[in-house]
């Protein structure tokens, strides 16, 4: 929001107002004056912005602090403790005064600013804080330290106010009066700035017509501020509420339908009293003195009558959004009878405030009366509550009975199953658990705490809550300091989410409810963990998740470092950090979170295939802190990825991108819809894609990434009385597509689900056999495939490998020489029968196919012929783009050249579909065929196509603008390594990490190899550096498991920073790189944030070269340019102390 603000003395400065950063607290500490001491008291500003539900900072345009306000929900814990702070006002205030609650009240606990521009710096941070409060009449209270209170009014010796909404004029035209016709011009220009966001208000004279047709039931209201119209709303009674039930899932709202009269409801119903219902209320068969809660099932039709709805549409200036509340409700006013207020959004609007007053309908089945109301009391369980707790459950499937059990162990006052004690607030907490099962549930001794929201005295929603014990794990597996100060928050301070439940129809409570449980249970962190499916842990019940993911902001895990513990010892970190635990995706609620809404982007954005790039998109998009995406839907054969045991792991090589427990860290599944089938079509006109079981799925944003596949290979069917000559043969780039029949015993394997469906194959039909297994293709994979064949206990001598023709250089089908011969050797050793340079030819001598008893092969001589005794065919050739996705992207007229082609933007000819992945190539326009994505890191990719897709939703990014021209000619190069590995035959473990190159290299590359053991004796270490003595390519073959995640790190290093490599090889100090990079001063390099410590190292240099104008080498010499490097390591150290522990940190001298 930016503004002017103008100081005592007249002086005009351009502000802008902004949430608070731990790095404004330098700058606000300088702005702290002995009278603001005097008036807060000592005050820690680190933590008071770390703590603060709102902080508020207000800077010039050349970034400085001019101001800064910290607002906290409850007054400060010198005067009262913060969960019985209402007590304290109704005991010290008259209720008639004020009404004072949670919901609407904040408190000042520190503004500070320039002296200059005090009163306009404190009334432009209010007036930006009410913009943000969406639910308007929001109070602010300040205390001072010391204050009287006499006959129940508030006295301060200091200062004490209350700070109110600011004045607005709002003109509500209503009844027959229209809105004027001088108003037009100036609606009209707001309406020009939105139009991209309001795209159905297409009509020219549209605002003309809205004029022309106000009547009584159809009204609409201008903002006036200062004179200026600032926002215009438009309602109207008129509602096709059949078309709302066949497009939205309004189950939860009755189906906008409600009894035709209920006797309570009118003085002359009796007679005509429906026998169902309303969906708020409980059937007069079941009489409760108690508040009964509303069904969560879909209520009967039959009998009911629709609801009244008012439906509107606004277009108002970012300025004018604290005028919103005011105008809605003003119109809402004009419509009392009415039951309900609807907005209809376009999939691709932009969010807007406004929104967060209204709860968002899922496509295709909220709201009860009880739920328009504003008055929402959260309180701590009382044991009163069980009955009420589990009517409000009783629908839900997943974890009710762990819930009940919870409420069991809480409610429970018998002293020989559950000790319990009262909270001063009036909480239950768990401290004792005798009874055998609960340790199921709560770890024992670990406090339990629920709250509950009461509505109008009916219970709407629950939370059950427990201290977080695993917090040094949490701390050391995911990066929550992305999000708090950790050493700011005590170890009780954290809690874990065990059950959270709230009706449908409350959703927009769902950040009151979460607050006011933080305050109340005195904790500042909220955790919830979402374990896979299938995982055997017993989840907590939670329901509705999309509620709990629209509050809290998702954690990423962090890479981890592998430890040599029995090297390092009792210097080893603790037992709590390196034992693992079942994985599970981490998301945060904090203080802070609770008053910063999501923006939330309803665009809807399919991805096609579940590939390296795909997922590492909607990794992108799902771990964005402060967006919601809405929409996001995957497309893929088999879904995502999923854990089906180590078969699906070895049988093909891996890009170590993702693993299952990586998966299972990401909240993918939450986030994400999930379509299991194939792309057979794809329809620009209509904008949605046909899947292979013939739903439709539209987007808005179509994101290709299926990635290659292998295919089933078409017989050359050559004659095989003449013999073959080694022509040009090789396997073409565009093979023939085989539509014969696929024989039952032929295996193509592409994804984790084929390798498991052909293991349990090979276990049930073939192991015990003498019969032949045919492994046929080219590449790492048939390798990987040979060695999984051996382990599962297929015999050697019945396995035929055969390769086709190779794609490099030289014959080789490895970069390395050595590590070919060694797994050649290795597999002629286990008997393995290899065949070199061969094409299938044909399937059981041409007759039908199925089952394959027979194949024969071309080569280069004579013919390979396998007559009989053939069991089972493993196909690994051919690979190239799937044959459904190309006949999508073809018949949709999509520009295809062998792969989709695509700009350096990934856009394809469609703005609407995008592209990346093997899947694309670069125009030919770019002159550079030798480029294509399938030459870079997958990962890499796909988290550049997220960024440039965020352009489009995401408000702290620059707006999305075309590219010059000049950089549009220019292919994109990324920096992060190819990576491969396998378990390769003698169970030799392989990695290679290498730079990304052109297909067709240029060159041999210069620079230095670097190599320790020997490929056949499976202890082989190769590093390669290149002119700058920067490592470039990393080759293992090893027999032990390979420390994958830390030699990755080596990648991109400088020798010097690898304890001087060059310098220790000449002196013959190094005979295994492997011991080498397992001593404990490398494991600082490995850990995730040296990155980060390399760029901040890497920018003070810069600075300190510009100011000196020294060389590298000189600023080292110098010991005053030493000292800030020592320093900043110290610091390094000391921040990661607890992965870190076999560092001495000065503080410990």
């Amino acid at each position: 929001m930016n503004n002017t603000i103008t100081s005592s003395s007249g002086q005009v400065a351009n502000v802008t107002v902004r949430r608070s950063e731990c790095s404004d607290a330098e700058a606000i500490e300088n702005l702290l004056s002995p009278e603001a001491l005097e008036l807060f008291g000592p005050i820690n500003v680190l933590q008071l912005l770390e703590k603060a539900n709102l902080a508020v900072t207000l800077a010039s345009e050349e970034g400085d602090v001019m101001a800064h306000a910290s607002f906290f929900d409850h007054p400060v814990t010198s005067l009262v403790d913060p969960p019985h702070w209402e007590s304290f006002f109704c005991k010290h205030l008259k209720a008639d005064a004020l009404t004072v609650c949670p919901w609407n009240t904040l408190f000042l606990h520190l503004f500070v600013s320039q002296t200059a521009f005090s009163a306009a710096s404190f009334q432009h941070i209010m007036r930006c804080l009410q913009c943000n409060h969406t639910d308007g009449g929001l109070c602010i209270w300040f205390l001072g330290l010391q204050w009287e209170l006499h006959a129940s009014f508030l006295i301060s010796t200091n200062t004490s106010m209350l700070l109110y909404n600011p004045s607005i004029v709002s003109r509500v035209k209503s009844g027959n009066v229209c809105v004027r016709v001088e108003d037009h011009d100036d609606v009209m220009h707001i309406v020009a700035q939105q139009t991209k966001i309001l795209s159905v208000l297409q009509r020219p004279y549209f605002l003309s017509e809205l004029i022309e047709a106000q009547d009584k039931n159809n009204h609409a209201a201008v903002c006036e501020c200062d004179g200026t119209i600032t926002g215009f709303i438009s309602v109207t009674a008129e509602v096709d509420v059949r078309r709302l039930q066949e497009h939205f899932d309004l189950k939860h709202f009755g189906g906008l339908c409600k009894a035709k009269q209920d006797a309570d409801d009118t003085d002359d119903s009796e007679s005509d009293a429906d026998p169902h219902p309303h969906e708020a209320e409980k059937p007069p068969q079941e009489p409760q003195p108690e508040p009964q809660q509303e069904p969560l099932e879909e209520p009967e039709s039959e009998g009911q009558q629709e609801c009244q709805v008012l439906k509107q549409q606004v277009i108002i200036t970012v300025d004018s959004i604290i005028m919103k509340t005011n105008l809605t409700l003003s119109l809402v006013t004009v419509h009392q009878d009415l039951d309900f207020c609807i907005i209809t959004v376009p999939t691709m609007s932009l969010d807007f405030p406004l929104l967060q007053n209204f709860l968002r309908v899922p496509p295709a089945s909220s709201t009860c009366r009880r739920c328009a109301c504003r008055s929402v009391n959260v309180r701590p369980a009382l044991e009163s509550d069980r009955d009420g707790l589990a009517d409000l459950v009783r629908r839900v499937r997943r974890g009710r009975v762990a819930l009940l059990r919870d409420l069991d162990l809480l409610f429970d006052n018998q002293a020989d199953a559950v000790g319990t004690r009262a909270h001063v607030d009036g909480g239950l907490t768990l401290t004792r658990a005798r009874r055998p099962d609960a340790c199921l549930l709560t770890q024992a001794e670990c406090p339990l705490q629920a709250f509950v929201a009461d509505v109008d005295g009916a219970l709407a929603g629950m939370l059950i809550i427990r201290d977080e014990m695993d917090m040094e794990y949490i701390r050391a597996r995911y990066n929550i300091e992305n999000f708090i100060y950790f050493s700011h928050h005590g170890a009780q301070e954290h809690a874990q989410l065990r059950h959270f439940v709230l009706r449908r129809c409350f959703q927009h409570f769902s950040r009151h409810l979460f607050k006011e449980a933080l305050r109340l249970a005195r904790k500042s962190s909220l955790y919830h963990r979402v374990y896979p499916l299938g995982s055997g842990r017993e989840d907590g019940c939670v329901d509705h998740l999309d509620f709990v993911l629209d509050c809290a902001v998702p954690v990423r895990p962090r890479r981890q470092i592998i430890y040599p513990l029995k090297e390092l010892g009792p210097n080893a970190p603790a037992r709590s950090i390196t034992e693992e635990q079942a994985p599970f995706a981490l998301n945060l609620i904090s203080r802070k979170l609770t008053m910063e809404p999501k923006v939330t982007v309803n665009a809807r954005i399919v991805l096609v295939g579940a590939s390296d790039t795909g997922l590492s998109f909607l990794e992108v998009l799902c771990f964005c802190p402060h967006l919601r995406f809405n929409n996001l839907t995957l497309i893929s054969t088999n879904g995502f990825p999923a854990d089906y045991g180590p078969a699906g792991i070895k049988f093909l090589s891996t890009s170590h991108a993702y693993n299952s427990r990586e998966m299972a860290q990401l909240p993918l599944r939450s986030c994400v819809a999930e379509v299991a089938a194939k792309m057979v079509a794809i329809n620009r006109k209509s904008k949605h894609v046909v899947v292979s079981s013939g739903a439709k799925i539209p987007y808005d944003y179509l994101v290709l990434c299926t990635g290659l596949q292998y295919q089933v290979p078409c017989p050359t069917q050559v004659d095989q009385e003449q013999p073959e000559t080694n022509e040009p043969r090789k396997e073409a780039s565009f093979p023939p597509r085989y539509t014969g029949t696929v024989p039952s015993n032929f295996f193509t394997l592409n994804d984790p689900h084929d390798c498991n469906t052909a293991r349990d194959w090979l276990l049930e039909n073939f192991v015990r056999k003498k019969d032949n297994a045919v492994v046929y293709g080219n590449g790492l994979d048939v390798f990987t495939t040979v060695e999984m064949l051996l382990r599962i206990g297929v015999r050697g001598s019945c396995i035929h490998l055969v390769l086709t023709p190779p794609l490099r250089p030289r014959g080789l089908y490895f970069s390395d020489a050595g590590v070919e011969s060694a797994v050649m050797a290795a597999m002629t050793k286990a008997q393995v029968h290899i065949h070199h340079d061969c094409l299938l030819m044909q399937m059981n001598n041409g007759e039908h196919p199925d089952p394959l008893t027979s194949v024969s092969f071309s080569t280069g001589s004579e013919a390979l012929h396998l007559p009989c005794g053939v069991s089972v065919f493993i196909n690994l050739s051919s690979r190239g783009v799937d044959y459904d996705a190309f006949g999508s992207i073809n018949s949709s007229f999509l520009v295809f050249d062998g792969r989709l082609v695509i700009d350096g933007a990934f856009r394809t000819n469609d703005a609407a579909i995008w592209g990346a992945g093997p899947l694309t190539k670069f125009s030919r326009s770019y002159y550079s065929d030798e480029w294509s994505h399938a030459n870079f890191n997958s990962k890499e990719v796909g988290q550049e196509l997220a960024t440039m897709l965020l352009r489009h939703f995401d408000p702290t990014l620059e707006a999305h603008c075309e590219m010059p021209s000049a950089a549009d000619r220019l292919v994109p190069i990324y920096k992060r390594p190819k990576i491969k590995g396998a378990k390769l035959p003698g169970r030799l473990n392989y990695l290679c990490v290498t730079k990304p190159v052109a297909s067709r290299p240029r060159g041999p590359s210069v620079g230095r190899r670097i190599a320790t053991g020997r490929p056949e004796s499976g202890d082989y270490f190769c590093l390669h550096l290149d002119r700058n003595q920067v490592v470039e390519t990393i080759t293992c073959l090893s027999l032990k498991p390979l420390p994958v995640h830390n030699l990755m790190c080596l990648y991109g290093k400088h020798q010097q920073l690898l304890g001087q490599l060059l310098v220790r090889l000449q002196l013959r100090q190094i005979h295994d790189l492997y011991s080498f990079f397992r001593q404990s001063w490398c494991l600082a390099i490995f850990h995730d944030r040296f990155s980060d410590f390399e760029e901040e190292l890497l920018q003070g240099d810069a600075e300190v070269r510009h100011l000196q104008g020294a060389a590298p080498r000189d600023l080292m010499k110098n010991p005053s340019s030493r000292a800030p490097l020592r320093i900043n390591a110290a610091k390094y150290l000391s921040f990661n102390r607890n992965l870190l522990p076999m560092f001495t940190c000065p503080d410990d001298l």
